[in-house]
């Protein structure tokens, strides 16, 4: 059982009472689009599951699916929900008499981090043979109380938007340029995907940097903090330093940007990508790529994606790289070319974005993406656009153009 000094705030009756009020609720909620995660999910009793990912990205729902799938019987608790305000640590020996007496051998703990010494809940009950899967929108908090308590004992996996097959799963669209095109100006917050109302995606933006940034680090300067964000998700794919953002919103030292920058990165939403380089230092001088979580988002919370939807175009093309490689950077020599893939340090792939090629940025793309391949060794690579297919061959390199459509399929 677990022991606390604190007052407890919360009685048995009432823990059990909500527990039992969100499970009468899954039975009449639609189980929603079948996530391509869920089939990608590994099975290991002995370990939890960590699943991590923005706001509003479907973690819950995957719960459910997963509830219904995998773990029938199995306690689900949504610790976000209002009626858990003013839960504390004295509340966990409360918590676990009620998973006791409901005799099941599975949970299912959504946002989790919400609640003081979560961990011991999880390490105790993998000690005594339950299954354990958990969600977070935050992946440091996660990793690093669970990296103390659960060492070697926790597989991880991320969670994002609906992927381009998913939209069009939920859509009923064609692999074809329109679908593309509606699924980039959309992107794939499942919420917003049914109900085409910015409304839901400025509010999600704010809750993120208040909810998962402010007030979980306790950062003062919220109007500096907003600024920046807004700052960021108007120029994704451009290049970004600290001490040019420090400039910017008058911020007293370069580390207060590296901070914010990475507050924002575990809460998911925006990825810094380094210059591709066997040099650590040169990584880290250089100034990294800004990309956002989904490219709605991004278009409704900037100022500027009106007039160029071609960063939103290489955004989109990051995010499917994103959703199976880690290791992603951008190579810069003469030219440019926007993502090197590497899996465990060792290069696979260089990708150019562009939402169509002619005459004025043919050459451009192309050099960009040549002198990527003849500087990582590699013989053949790829530019995507909105429509066209084509090839171009040089010193026995190819670069393939290929559309969209079957590119965000591709994986």
């Amino acid at each position: 059982m677990f022991v606390s000094n604190t007052l407890s705030m919360l009685p048995k009756s009432e823990i059990r009472q909500v527990i039992e009020a969100q499970k009468a609720n899954l039975v009449h909620h639609d189980e929603g689009l079948l996530r391509e995660a869920l089939r990608q999910l590994p099975e290991a009793p002995s370990h939890a599951l960590i699943i991590t990912g923005i706001r509003r990205c479907g973690k819950s729902t995957l719960l459910r699916q997963l509830l219904r799938q995998k773990y029938m019987g199995g306690m689900y608790i949504n610790f976000e929900d209002p009626r858990f305000y003013g839960f504390e640590a004295g509340d966990l020996a409360r918590l676990d008499e009620v998973i006791k007496e409901d005799g099941t051998d599975a949970l299912l703990l959504d946002e989790i981090q919400a609640i003081p010494a979560w961990e011991r809940v999880v390490r105790q009950k993998l000690d005594e043979g339950f299954r354990i899967v958990i969600t977070g929108s935050n992946a440091s908090l996660l990793n690093k109380e669970l990296g103390a308590i659960l060492t070697g004992r926790h597989i991880s996996r991320e969670l994002y938007p609906f992927s381009y097959h998913e939209f069009r799963q939920f859509s009923e669209m064609e692999k074809d340029a329109v679908s593309v095109k509606e699924y980039l100006e959309t992107g794939g917050v499942p919420g917003y995907v049914t109900n085409r109302t910015d409304d839901i995606l400025t509010q999600l933006f704010d809750d993120i940097l208040l909810r998962d940034v402010t007030v979980r680090w306790g950062i003062r300067d919220i109007m500096a903090l907003r600024k920046m964000a807004q700052y960021l998700v108007s120029n994704v794919g451009n290049p970004v330093t600290g001490n040019r953002l420090k400039t910017l919103f008058e911020l007293g030292a370069t580390s207060t940007i590296l901070e914010y920058f990475s507050h924002l990165e575990d809460a998911y939403l925006f990825d810094m990508i380094p210059l591709f380089s066997h040099s650590l230092r040169k990584q880290l001088v250089n100034p990294r790529k800004i990309y956002t979580v989904d490219t709605g988002l991004a278009r409704v919370n900037s100022v500027s994606f009106s007039e160029n939807r071609g960063k939103l175009f290489e955004n989109m093309v990051y995010l499917h790289l994103r959703r199976h490689f880690k290791e992603i950077c951008y190579h810069q020599s003469r030219g440019e070319c926007d993502f090197i893939v590497q899996k465990q340090g060792k290069v696979m792939k260089a990708v150019q974005a562009s939402i169509e090629l002619n005459r004025d940025n043919l050459d451009r793309e192309l050099n960009g993406l040549f002198e990527a391949m003849e500087a990582t060794g590699l013989k053949s690579g790829k530019v995507v656009t909105l429509d066209q297919a084509d090839r171009f061959v040089r010193k026995e390199m190819t670069a393939l153009v290929v559309p969209a459509h079957e590119f965000l399929e591709d994986e």
